[in-house]
């Protein structure tokens, strides 16, 4: 969870409207699926994970083994309140290295809760699944591209669980998790609704350190990119990011989100960590209510402040 570069490049391309190599070659496809079937990726550095999965307290967490295309793959997950109820769930990716997983149970600062505590609390339950080439695991990172499919087969697996309502799965992340989760919602209508806060529009102004592919290649950087493949999302996505924050970022989504199913919302006196506390409190309470046969959520930014 620790903070992200975001390349001071990125404050350069605002108004030089960036990113056409890209949209042509988003235009070859009718979705982000499509554009991914048959992609075969060239990573330039083997990056893989090297700490351990921290055992969580386990009245607070399990940990469990779901299944990727990679191979078993560690997660942490809400135990069963057994109360023969089925509970909404959501799956969180955290920033930073958001393949690996660790300690997201002590009490975090309110001004900077990465660990998305208010789901807990509020009785949701909550998934963080570690990805391919986080911590131990096998495969190696890929950079917003094969970590898609693991978050999709974690969103399979926790389907399965006797006390999650699967019919109310949602999906968060912030920063790198943020945009992570942006991408996996153009590729999959799993998800009852998606909230990314503080993602990037194109990947390749992160630092190269979560880059271990040809970032300069217009078709390795575009199909990780979320600002290509908003038309591709089928249910209600939310970008949140404070206003002190990456907040240009959010900008140019939205210039582009006319007519998909993002709402970009900027939160008035917070910044890119300061958002989440308020933003999770008043997102996990519209979970709750948010019972009917179709996702009814709406965000506004008074609401999350």
């Amino acid at each position: 969870m620790r903070n992200v570069v975001i390349l001071a490049a990125l404050v350069l391309i605002a108004a030089t409207g960036c990113g056409s190599s890209g949209s042509s070659f988003a235009a070859k496809y009718a979705s982000l699926t499509e554009a991914r079937q048959g992609f075969k990726t060239t990573l330039t550095t083997s990056s893989m994970g090297s700490q351990p999965v921290e055992e969580p307290p386990q009245d607070v967490f399990q940990l469990i083994n779901y299944t990727s295309k990679v191979g078993e793959l560690p997660a942490y997950i809400t135990p069963d309140p057994l109360d023969g109820k089925k509970h909404p769930a959501i799956i969180w990716i955290t920033g930073g290295d958001c393949n690996s997983i660790g300690d997201v149970w002590s009490p975090a600062d309110p001004q900077d809760d990465q660990s998305a505590s208010a789901y807990r609390q509020a009785g949701i339950v909550m998934m963080f699944p570690s990805l391919r080439g986080g911590n131990t695991n096998p495969g190696q990172r890929e950079g917003f591209f094969g970590e898609v499919d693991d978050v999709i087969a974690a969103a399979d697996f926790l389907a399965t669980q006797s006390y999650v309502d699967p019919a109310r799965i949602y999906l968060g992340g912030h920063s790198t998790g943020g945009t992570l989760a942006l991408v996996v919602a153009e590729s999959t209508s799993k998800f009852r609704a998606t909230f990314a806060f503080g993602p990037v529009h194109e990947v390749q102004y992160y630092d190269p350190e979560y880059l271990p592919f040809a970032y300069h290649n217009t078709e390795e950087s575009a199909i990780r990119s979320p600002i290509f493949w908003l038309k591709s999302l089928s249910t209600p996505t939310f970008a949140i990011e404070g206003a002190d924050g990456n907040a240009l970022a959010l900008t140019l989504l939205e210039r582009k989100a006319e007519g998909t199913k993002l709402s970009c919302i900027q939160v008035s006196g917070a910044d890119h960590f300061s958002v989440l506390g308020p933003a999770n409190t008043e997102i996990a309470r519209q979970i709750l209510a948010d019972t009917g046969p179709t996702c009814n959520i709406s965000l506004s930014a008074a609401d999350l402040q």
